[in-house]
């Protein structure tokens, strides 16, 4: 039996990329998986092939840069199944460009998602942890969480900022809430067809050449949620081996 088995586990972003690949992978694994993502014929689509292969598994649509319909999420979870063991907070935006073209409303949306929304799942989650006495925040980040490359200055900041949430929660919740953050390298996913400026938009897709299966970010992540309840994976960052 896995270590899986049984497990309550919140995604958000979860209609595609690593979102999509963890549902289907943690659900295999005999998790209980409550998806949220913002296209919800995306999610109803993923949601009858999982059902189709055994996988348990509810779903919302859900906004994450709405704090309300980040709570109605964790309530869903609360209510079929009875608990909270995980929430991954995995739902991002890459608009890249340079500074100098001034996408302030992309600028804007990089902040809502990817920081704000954090947030909103740690708001959402974090009290009802501490009243179960147990939980798990995984947080998804990026390698540029760690440098900073031309056209992605914002989108760097917004995942500096989410390290450093990430291990400031760490160092305040104790021993009974694990916290993990989780920065990919570059990863098939649907991130870059965020991009609308035209030269950004060419430099990512050479940038993105050589890329991970987002299967492989989800194995991390049923890594760190496998581990026994006193160990703590506190940072995973991984690239393809010839990044």
């Amino acid at each position: 039996m896995s270590d899986m088995q049984g497990k309550v586990v919140v995604i958000t972003g979860a209609s595609s990329g690593i979102g999509e690949a963890t549902a289907r992978l943690l659900a295999s694994q005999g998790a209980h998986v409550v998806m949220g993502a913002r296209r919800l014929e995306r999610l109803e689509a993923l949601v009858s092939e999982i059902r189709a292969e055994g996988g348990s598994v509810v779903y919302q649509k859900l906004d994450v840069t709405v704090l309300e319909e980040m709570k109605r999420i964790i309530r869903l979870a609360q209510i079929k199944f009875g608990c909270i063991d995980v929430v991954i907070n995995n739902a991002g935006v890459m608009p890249v460009s340079l500074l100098e073209v001034l996408k302030i409303d992309e600028w804007n949306r990089m902040i809502d998602v990817n920081i704000r929304g954090v947030l909103h799942g740690i708001a959402a989650g974090l009290p009802i942890m501490k009243k179960q006495g147990f939980g798990h925040f995984i947080n998804v980040a990026s390698t540029g969480a760690y440098e900073v490359t031309p056209t992605a200055s914002v989108y760097c900041a917004t995942k500096y900022a989410v390290r450093a949430i990430t291990d400031g929660l760490r160092q305040e919740v104790g021993s009974d809430i694990r916290v993990t953050l989780v920065s990919p390298g570059v990863t098939e996913s649907e991130l870059a067809e965020s991009i609308t400026d035209e030269d950004a938009r060419q430099m990512m897709k050479e940038y993105r050449r050589n890329a991970l299966p987002a299967l492989a970010i989800a194995q991390a992540i049923s890594y760190a949620i496998q581990q026994p309840a006193n160990v703590d994976v506190n940072e995973l960052v991984i690239r393809p081996t010839s990044a």
